[in-house]
């Protein structure tokens, strides 16, 4: 018949500028892909050299090693017989834009430029991308000799078109296009295309996961079709932790659903889906096949190839499931935590240090570092090889299994509780005990000698002995004093 369709999408913890690292583990999900059946293979947003590249996006070089990682993609036998959509920054006519490479066999099918680029909060993508302003327009993209040498193309299209294969239309959304209130998926889907895709660079904040599920299933809720998103994992070199959550969607109900919080550096979601029942169902909603007829058409990409095989009638298809929410305390625990995690592995430190203070900010930080343990011990009891490779060369030991949360933290974290003469004993009991219980190698240290030589300094520089409130200092002597310790 040939309606069941196979694709694939997943989460990738690329690392910026590790050309070499992210080449392995684009080609890591591409097999798995392939090897659960699927001819369409979604990567995150500039998947190739990492999305935090910063001003590093500003170098030839960047560029360069993007198309050298791409070219080996092309010429490999594990791309081919599959469509292939990576992500990687193009400089087009001097302008430098956020791209889709979408390829098969060899050959180059399409770059897609990113429309709406991210430049609120913590994105500052104008600062490094200009926006295709073009809608429905294509232009020739004239390919560097590397990649002409590859596919034997000396022009590809370059611009806002779809591709349309032999069973179906996709079209390319990339992660702010799907917040943006005049997403392109609108007038895709009234202009035909089944299948939305978006590789998006989407951090973790609190709750959001709700409003990026709310968005995907609402895509196609009115309009009908198959949504497809991908997304960065890790910290990627940012302060920000990317959260994964990889979905597949389907007349506005998730039919897969990837972790949010996961140590695993490649993951990936394969969904089987039946076109006809995107076909029924718009079918049925006769004010979107009104506006459907009065559209702006889309440049259409021919691909001789299917996403489906010609006898599938047999073959199942994925049913909708119900997502699992994490509560806002497993929110605050794990993804720090998965942050943190990155971070010591890619800085190849030895653990972490804290001045324990038994107050409530330094046992909120000595509990997520717990948490993170947890994670680790979890990861590599589930067959992690990654994970317990970090592990071993964290600890310096071979032959080391992290399997207790509580033996992993004494060995990778280090508490400490520095007592002057002001502290407390309920507070020094308070940090005591939570080292015990998450298992933290804990030190009792004085520092009153060196809070009295800082102190001393100032006195002999100012001549003057600045004192606590409560013996008659003003609140400026008093919190200079707080910080002093």
């Amino acid at each position: 018949m040939g309606r069941a369709v196979t694709v694939a999408t997943c989460a990738l913890n690329q690392w910026a500028l590790d050309f070499e690292g992210n080449l392995e583990r684009i080609f890591r999900s591409i097999d798995i892909a392939k090897s659960r059946g699927a001819r369409y293979r979604l990567g995150p947003e500039l998947e190739i050299c990492g999305y935090g590249c910063s001003d590093h996006y500003y170098e030839s070089d960047t560029l360069l090693h993007s198309f050298q990682v791409l070219a080996k993609l092309l010429e490999s036998p594990a791309t081919q017989d599959i469509i292939c959509d990576v992500g990687m920054p193009v400089l087009h006519r001097n302008v430098r834009y956020n791209c889709r490479v979408i390829f098969l066999n060899k050959k180059i099918l399409l770059i897609r430029p990113k429309i709406s680029l991210a430049n609120a909060g913590n994105y500052r993508e104008l600062r490094w991308f200009t926006p295709w302003n073009k809608a429905r327009h294509v232009e020739e993209y004239f390919l560097p000799r590397i990649i002409q040498e590859v596919t034997g193309q000396e022009t590809v299209p370059f611009g806002d078109a779809v591709l349309a294969t032999k069973d179906t239309c996709l079209g390319t959304e990339i992660c702010e296009e799907l917040w943006a209130p005049n997403s392109p998926h609108i007038e895709m889907g009234l202009d035909g295309v089944e299948i939305f895709t978006n590789s998006s660079g989407s951090h973790h904040v609190l709750r959001k996961a709700h409003t990026r599920v709310d968005l995907v299933n609402s895509a196609t809720a009115k309009n009908g079709g198959i949504y497809i998103l991908a997304n960065q994992k890790g910290c990627d070199g940012d302060r920000l932790y990317y959260d994964g959550c990889a979905m597949i969607s389907m007349n506005g109900e998730t039919v897969a659903q990837g972790s949010q919080f996961s140590l695993d550096d490649v993951e990936v979601l394969v969904a089987t889906l039946d076109l006809e029942d995107i076909r029924s169902y718009r079918a049925e909603i006769s004010s979107r096949n009104l506006a459907a007829s009065k559209v702006n058409p889309y440049p259409r990409v021919k691909v001789n190839f299917a996403l489906s095989c010609s006898d599938d009638v047999a073959v199942p298809t994925c049913m909708p499931i119900q997502w699992r929410h994490h509560s806002p305390e497993e929110e605050i625990s794990l993804g720090p935590a998965c942050w943190l995690w990155d971070y010591l592995r890619r800085s190849k430190q030895a653990g972490f240090l804290l001045p324990l203070s038994g107050g409530i900010d330094s046992s909120a930080t000595a509990c997520i570092v717990y948490s993170m343990c947890h994670q680790v011990c979890l990861a590599v009891k589930n067959g992690n090889a990654d994970v317990l490779a970090d592990a071993r060369k964290i600890v310096n030991d071979e032959t080391y299994v992290p399997e207790d949360p509580r033996e992993f933290c004494k060995r990778i974290f280090t508490t400490c509780y520095m007592a002057s003469e002001n502290s407390s004993q309920d507070t020094c009991n308070r940090a005591k005990l939570l080292a015990e219980q998450i298992g933290s190698y804990h030190i009792n240290l004085n520092i009153d000698a060196a809070v009295k030589a800082i102190v001393g300094i100032f006195s002999m520089v100012t001549g003057r002995m600045p004192r606590f409130s409560v013996y008659g200092g003003s609140s400026r002597e008093n919190l200079a004093l707080q910080n002093v310790q």
